[in-house]
């Protein structure tokens, strides 16, 4: 069967693979629909340090149903779309046993420590399916992306009171937007970006600030009378916004970092203290993924204002070296798989 690889840094390839095969307790799904985020930029630059190569991308994933193997519920069957959450846990590890799974210590993410779903069929243990009924295959797509946003919204215990700013609006930035928002919080969203800070507002932002075009720490201020943000969501991973976070936050804030920086970053630790500050990190998605369905479910969301390109197969390489080559130019790229 077919896959997409990333065989090294900056070199993608359509090759073909072993037919895949459901065991006990998996389904068989064919791939129909999958997104490129930016863990699989970083993979293909050669900047993802949890990933060897070659590597077949894919976690943003829209799947059919084929076959199902024995020990799998009825409500699975063959026909029915789902979406995947990519993740593993090991069940043994420190977070594991807190019932924190997806900061599992031996987490293998499709498409990141191991092969993922760009390739004609794979297969995942039943209880990865999710089915989302009435969702179509690009909706589907979004949800894991989108689920790690409203994650980082759960670790910040964002509540109707908060001012939540959040930095950054790919698509993780806008799921932290519109989870904040769900919640009854007002919304900063910040970016350099109008056409992003638009679709932020159709998120659910209240307030967009393009931090290029004007004083952010004045504006922040403005916004939350002379205070700073409750809570402030990091959705870069640069040094920059890594240090802004912690700048810009209001005394006994919280801090939550989604984004990975790929260097080390300095901080003025003083800030940590004399704030008293809850810095938290934010991984995967642990429980969202029902809450991300019934949004979409809903229409709620800006789906197709989101989506910047759609690809098919053989285009996956030239869309992902564009994308290199302009980050900016992009939000979401979506690749048909059948």
């Amino acid at each position: 069967m077919k896959a997409f690889i990333i065989k090294a840094p900056g070199q993608s390839a359509i090759g073909d693979i072993a037919q895949a095969m459901p065991g006990d307790g998996e389904v068989l799904l064919q791939t129909r629909m999958v997104g490129f985020c930016g863990t699989d930029l970083s993979t293909f630059r050669g900047k993802n340090p949890l990933v060897s190569y070659p590597r077949i991308p894919g976690h943003e994933i829209a799947a059919t149903i084929v076959d199902v193997g024995k020990g799998a519920p009825a409500h699975l069957r063959a026909g029915l779309n789902v979406t995947v959450s990519p993740y593993n846990s090991c069940g043994a590890c420190a977070a594991c046993r807190r019932g924190r799974t997806n900061a599992c210590l031996r987490n293998e993410t499709l498409g990141v420590q191991r092969d993922g779903a760009m390739k004609e069929f794979f297969t995942v243990p039943w209880q990865k399916a999710h089915v989302a009924e009435g969702l179509s295959l690009r909706e589907l797509s979004l949800v894991e992306p989108l689920a790690v946003g409203f994650h980082s919204v759960s670790r910040g215990r964002v509540q109707s009171s908060d001012k939540v700013a959040v930095i950054g609006c790919g698509t993780v930035g806008l799921g932290a937007i519109a989870a904040a928002a769900r919640a009854g919080a007002s919304v900063i969203a910040i970016d350099l970006d109008d056409r992003k800070l638009e679709l932020a507002k159709q998120a659910g932002a209240h307030y967009p600030v393009h931090s290029g075009n004007e004083p952010l720490h004045e504006r922040l201020l403005d916004l939350t009378n002379g205070h700073g943000p409750d809570v402030v969501i990091e959705a870069v991973g640069t040094p920059g916004t890594f240090r802004t976070a912690v700048e810009e936050v209001a005394a006994t804030g919280r801090v939550v970092y989604i984004g990975w920086a790929k260097e080390p970053v300095t901080y003025e630790t003083k800030l940590f203290i004399l704030k008293e500050l809850d810095i938290l990190g934010s991984r995967n998605s642990l429980t969202e993924f029902p809450d991300v369905i019934d949004m979409l479910q809903r229409r709620q969301f800006p789906v197709e204002s989101t989506i910047s390109r759609t690809v098919r197969l053989e285009e996956a390489g030239d869309a992902l070296r564009a994308w290199s080559e302009a980050p900016q130019a992009y939000s979401k790229i979506l690749v048909e798989m059948a």
